[in-house]
């Protein structure tokens, strides 16, 4: 029989290992969207938040659960209704009768992940609440200040269909999203093995945890130090400046964004392997982080039609700026 190896032989995962597992465990439930779950992972990774907006049934939630089961942190779910209110979210203050005096109660945004499914089922005053909370990292409730626990991710779910009994995110929400994105239809293969093995929601809730709070901090430290050659960080600005000064647009990306962009690309890059951030890295994350920042002239922000001119306006300007060697 072997020997027991001694404590201080045993093996320390690497930042890669971490990552891969991390991979792997969300794309046990997740199948067939390796894309999708690296931009989530680069949103993770870049301390920032998750809008996924597609079509019922195409497993946003599962992506959602999945990721936030991989991960050993308090996990919340709130399912947005048009009767939810902030305090259902936030948290109150409860009258205690032994210390006779009112005492805080933390509502369920106190985790580590937040699921807010459907969030635009709720009222612009519900969908408000969550804005100091998604950009400070903190609650005022009576003009007491509490700090929310480290890391903080809201995961948020929307359906773009049905506009029925809905309350379209306003552009400041829309803004405390690092990233948005969908993940479509499930190629054929892919939906093979979903209908042979049954997978859903119970199957994302069984994940065990791969990585924990203390990982995901020093994780986000090593992105921090992802380096950036000056040339990269001026394409970022040339975009920028492109979308700002665009006929075809109302608003333009601001410095918020631009500075967005930089860390999803240093996230993406520490993702894929590498200590530093190339243009395609810029241009890969370019639509999921800006189309939802920028304003076209044709139309409602939150149509269809004005999406897809949004995106394609930002084709249109990678296009043209040239890209540093």
């Amino acid at each position: 029989m072997e020997a027991a190896r001694e404590p201080s032989e045993q093996h320390e995962t690497t930042p890669a290992e971490q990552i891969a597992a991390l991979r792997k465990n969300v794309s046990r439930v997740v199948r067939g969207k390796e894309s999708t779950v690296e931009l989530a992972l680069t949103a993770l990774f870049a301390g920032g938040h998750i809008l996924l907006e597609d079509i019922p049934g195409v497993g946003k939630t599962l992506l959602a659960l999945s990721l936030a089961r991989s991960i050993r942190c308090p996990f919340r779910r709130i399912q947005f209704t048009n009767d939810t209110i902030p305090a259902d979210i936030l948290g109150s203050m409860v009258y205690s009768r032994k210390d006779e005096r009112f005492r805080f109660v933390p509502g369920p945004i106190f985790a580590g992940v937040l699921l807010a499914d459907e969030i635009n089922r709720t009222s612009p005053k519900t969908q408000s609440a969550l804005l100091e909370a998604m950009t400070e990292r903190r609650v005022t409730v009576e003009n007491e200040v509490h700090p929310l626990p480290e890391p903080f991710l809201v995961i948020a779910t929307q359906n773009p269909i049905d506009h029925h009994g809905t309350f379209p995110l306003p552009e400041n929400q829309l803004d405390r999203f690092l990233l948005r994105t969908s993940l479509g239809y499930p190629d054929r293969e892919a939906e093979r093995e979903i209908l042979r093995h049954d997978i859903g929601p119970a199957d994302a809730e069984q994940l065990a945890p791969v990585l924990d709070g203390d990982d995901i901090a020093r994780l986000r430290y090593v992105v921090r130090r992802v380096h950036l050659d000056p040339s990269v960080l001026d394409y970022i600005l040339a975009l920028a400046d492109a979308t700002r000064n665009d006929s075809r647009l109302r608003l333009g990306v601001s410095p918020r964004g631009a500075l967005m962009l930089k860390q999803s690309a240093q996230a993406l890059a520490f993702l894929r392997g590498r200590s530093y951030v190339t243009p395609d890295d810029i241009k890969a994350l370019t639509e999921p982080v800006w189309a939802h920042r920028i304003l076209t002239r044709s139309g409602e922000s939150q149509s269809d039609a004005s999406k897809r001119d949004a995106q394609a306006v930002l084709t249109e300007i990678l296009d043209r700026i040239p890209v540093p060697v």
